[in-house]
């Protein structure tokens, strides 16, 4: 059994067990989330598809820790003038770990 949730503007294919890092959500560490922007549950030859979102279907996880992804580097050089920047970068996001599906 998967489904496909919705969440920070991106689209997450998860199952059962599944740990994902998605973009930063507000809850404490070993707090509970429920996602319900479900947009597609497939268990076997059974598939719902919403239009967009299905009605009554939930995706519950739990929250692992909140951390921060790798560093992003964008630098900047114009050649001949002197000029140069050099910018950082390092998203924070939520570990989570799916507990329950429900179709």
């Amino acid at each position: 059994m998967f489904a496909i949730v919705e969440t920070g503007g991106r689209q997450y294919k998860v199952s059962l067990q599944d740990i994902i890092e998605v973009n930063k959500l507000e809850a404490d560490a070993e707090g509970r989330i429920t996602f319900d922007r479900i947009l597609l549950v497939a268990d076997g030859e059974d598939v719902k598809v919403g239009q967009p979102y299905l009605e009554k279907a939930t995706v519950e996880a739990r929250v692992i820790e909140q951390t921060k992804g790798s560093k992003v580097i964008a630098f900047n050089f114009r050649r001949r003038k002197d000029s140069k920047k050099k910018i950082g970068h390092r998203q924070r996001l939520t570990r989570l770990q799916i507990e329950k599906i429900n179709a």
